[in-house]
């Protein structure tokens, strides 16, 4: 990026404006639009230097540093969990990495021995958060997976051991993993893994229910490579820039190489489908009390992100910010 425009201590005073019209004002929200000139920021209801849990999109960034692996030679498409992790023995142990990284690896979505429903219930009753396993606890629950039939299956368990593979390969933890291939070299401040809530950093925004309800902060060492990181918009706008111009360690991650729903096809995490005249790589993210959108236009060379504290989806938000400033009327 060439540089960042921020109007004052909530940035562009035109974006702001737009945020409100799209939002209302209901819940804390900022969106960085970034284009080739540079990047434009706002933030309604929180200062700019507020984090967000960013959700899934954390595997759109496990998807990169996939992609810088496979480029460094550190794994292959064809290394299984069982070759890095400690699940030999189990049937996981016999996915390959590439399966991981495309959401076909007959994995669920999260493992039975997590008990979800327990979880959920939890979640939608008390606001608590769902995850907050060790590694050492994920790799238990991995060992009693059975698998199922790989075609496409969206499976946050699956990119929990992903990232925690790459980590092995490389010979470190995730956590260093990310700071040091991607937030010290690109400069992404705050974009951290908050172990637990005492890890949480004073910018740190509490999230939310549509109406209104805190949500504890969803921390934990082993969500971190699917839904564990913590950013704020400036971060995530020199992220979106780095993506866009190149310079982001694992850009192949964006080049799709596989259909995956109907209508869209896969890299590594990152989504790529036709939206009217557009085609838009993308990744969305959801916790219990945050919303996360990043969408790029590549060909036109320009991106937007929006953060949210609250469920309610932001994804229309995200679209109609990148159409605009690809010169697209949003539908």
């Amino acid at each position: 990026m060439d540089g960042e425009r921020m109007g004052g201590e909530h940035g562009d005073a035109r974006l702001a404006g737009r945020l409100r019209e799209l939002t209302g004002g209901r819940f804390a929200v900022a969106a960085a639009v970034v284009g080739p000139g540079g990047a434009t920021l706002a933030s309604v209801g929180a200062g700019l230097g507020a984090d967000y849990e960013i959700g899934s999109v954390s595997k759109g960034v496990t998807g990169l540093l996939y992609a810088e692996a496979l480029r460094r030679g550190e794994v292959t498409a064809r290394t299984a969990l069982g070759e890095l992790l400690p699940l030999a023995d189990a049937p996981a142990g016999g996915v390959t990495l590439g399966a991981l990284a495309t959401h076909r690896s007959g994995l669920p979505r999260l493992p039975g021995s997590a008990r979800p429903w327990r979880r959920t219930y939890a979640l939608w009753r008390h606001g608590t958060n769902p995850y907050g396993e060790s590694v050492a606890e994920l790799l238990d629950q991995a060992r009693a997976v059975r698998l199922r039939s790989p075609r496409p299956r969206y499976s946050n368990l699956g990119f929990e051991l992903l990232g925690h593979a790459l980590a092995v390969a490389a010979g470190t933890s995730y956590e260093r993993l990310v700071a040091d291939r991607l937030s010290t070299p690109l400069g992404l401040d705050p974009f951290y893994l908050p172990a637990g809530p005492d890890g949480l950093r004073p910018g740190a925004l509490t999230g939310t229910t549509r109406r209104g309800r805190p949500r504890e902060p969803w921390t934990g060492e082993a969500l971190g490579p699917a839904g564990g990181i913590r950013a704020g918009i400036g971060a995530m706008a020199r992220l979106t820039g780095a993506l866009l111009d190149g310079t982001a360690p694992g850009i192949a991650a964006l080049d799709p190489v596989l259909p995956f729903t109907t209508g869209t096809r896969i890299g590594a995490a990152w989504i790529t489908l036709g939206v009217g005249k557009l085609t838009v790589t993308l990744h969305n993210g959801g916790t219990g009390g945050f919303r996360s959108w990043l969408g790029l236009d590549r060909a036109s060379g320009t991106g937007a992100v929006v953060l949210a504290a609250t469920t309610a989806s932001v994804d229309r938000h995200g679209f109609a910010l990148l159409m605009e400033a690809g010169g697209a009327k949003p539908r």
